[in-house]
């Protein structure tokens, strides 16, 4: 049973009548392509391209004559290329790994803050919170969302923010135990390093003051959710977002329901498309998850393909529609801690040292809670004799500096790593 109180929504849009809900939608859907028409270059020749004006939008099915966008706009337009206002109306630039070197990188002006703000205030009402909790955020500070946007948030709210930020785990509990906070938001993987270490410690997790946890940034299934609950006694709720979209707060469970996160649809308007038609499916099929920013000022995102894999669900304690838990992925993208990784940015990497060959494969496995990553490489024929030392060390280098993630290095000599007759099997799996 929960032990989160049921309280009222922050924002009356939350319960208000489908109908209400789909004619603000409406509204904004229309002021959001004009203003992404008027203001993107890259908008302006995507929308002309393809044989559409944002006044060609009369309903909210009319979205689907639009083209999508992908990670490869974003990419192609670095750094602010898809900003739609001046720079010096932008007060805040994040940024996520793309498939390259070069990172996905985000805008934000005041207004963009305030609704990311407000949005990830209701997720922490939905998710039981309230103006007296104190807020303990284990999310990484920095480029990536998850920090700052669960701190906003939670200072919106009117809670008490603790901004411990990742790692330092002995020192996580020293603060949860000290600090007395109601909610953590972390992720769930880390939340189970955290809970191990209480364990050592000899911390018994049913007399802290910690009665929620959302937890984020990585896919993670109902067993690890009951592992969570039983083993530090608190609800255990799924917020979901992405930077390029707005970061976290896009869709939060409720903690009354635990039965998928409802999407802010007065914000991000959701699609499930088929992957590979891109054929607009009914609510309930399941394909890849669409969004499009209604309100965003900075960088507007129109018909964004995720590449997440779910179905769209009626509302319950919300009007707004939930998501199904995410299926899989239609990309190859790999999610290692909370960080988006992509093999192409593992190979661009080892192809930048020269003692190494582009015959690689990527071995992912679980090493208690945490996912582990460990690249497997072979000498080029230019390595020296004993060089393999060298080269290891500076793919490891790399890999943490260039694509955010510590990894494991294998070299083989040349010839050990095994040739495929057809499609290279880059990644083995064996979480």
């Amino acid at each position: 049973m929960s032990k989160a109180p049921c309280l009222e929504p922050l924002h009356r849009i939350e319960t208000a009548s489908v109908d209400e809900l789909r004619s603000l939608q409406l509204q904004r859907l229309r002021a959001s392509l004009q203003h992404a028409y008027r203001n993107s270059p890259v908008y302006r020749a995507r929308f002309d391209d393809h044989g559409v004006h944002p006044d060609d939008l009369v309903s909210l099915e009319d979205l689907g004559r639009f083209p999508f966008t992908t990670k490869a706009e974003l990419r192609d337009n670095y750094p602010f290329g898809m900003f739609a206002v001046p720079m010096e109306q932008v007060v805040r630039v994040h940024a996520s790994s793309g498939t390259t070197g070069k990172p996905t990188v985000v805008g934000y002006t005041r207004e963009d803050i305030e609704t990311w703000s407000e949005v990830m205030a209701r997720s922490i009402r939905a998710a039981g919170g309230v103006a007296a909790d104190k807020v303990h955020v284990s999310y990484g500070y920095g480029l990536f969302t998850g920090g700052l946007g669960a701190h906003y948030g939670a200072e919106k709210l009117g809670c008490a923010v603790i901004p411990m930020s990742g790692g330092q785990t002995e020192k996580q509990v020293q603060l949860i135990c000290d600090f007395d906070p109601d909610i953590i938001m972390v992720t769930p993987s880390y939340m189970l390093n955290i809970a191990d270490e209480m364990e050592r410690q000899g911390v018994d997790a049913s007399k802290l003051s910690l009665r929620v946890g959302i937890f984020g940034a990585e896919p993670w299934t109902d067993a690890m959710r009951r592992e969570i609950e039983q083993r530090m006694h608190i609800d255990a709720v799924d917020i979901y977002g992405l930077s390029e979209v707005m970061g976290p707060g896009v869709a939060q469970e409720c903690v009354q329901s635990k039965d998928g996160p409802t999407i802010w649809e007065d914000h991000f308007y959701p699609e499930i498309v088929d992957p590979e038609t891109g054929r607009v499916l009914p609510d309930g099929e399941e394909g890849e998850l669409v969004f499009t920013s209604l309100t965003k000022q900075a960088m507007p995102v129109i018909r964004y393909r995720t590449r997440d894999l779910t179905r769209l669900l009626p509302g319950s304690i919300r009007t707004m529609r939930r998501m199904d838990r995410i299926t899989g992925r239609c990309d190859d993208m790999l999610i290692i801690r909370g960080v988006n990784v992509f093999p192409t940015q593992i190979e661009e990497q080892i192809l930048s040292i020269p003692e190494l060959s582009p015959h690689y494969f990527i071995e992912l496995r679980k090493e208690g809670h945490l996912d582990a990553i460990e690249v497997n490489v072979e000498l080029s024929g230019r390595a020296v004799p004993g060089g393999s030392g060298d080269a290891e060390k500076a793919l490891r280098h790399k890999i943490k500096s260039y694509v955010g993630v510590s990894a494991s290095v294998k070299v083989h000599a040349s010839g050990g790593i095994p040739r495929s007759e057809g499609k290279a099997r880059r990644v083995i799996d064996k979480r």
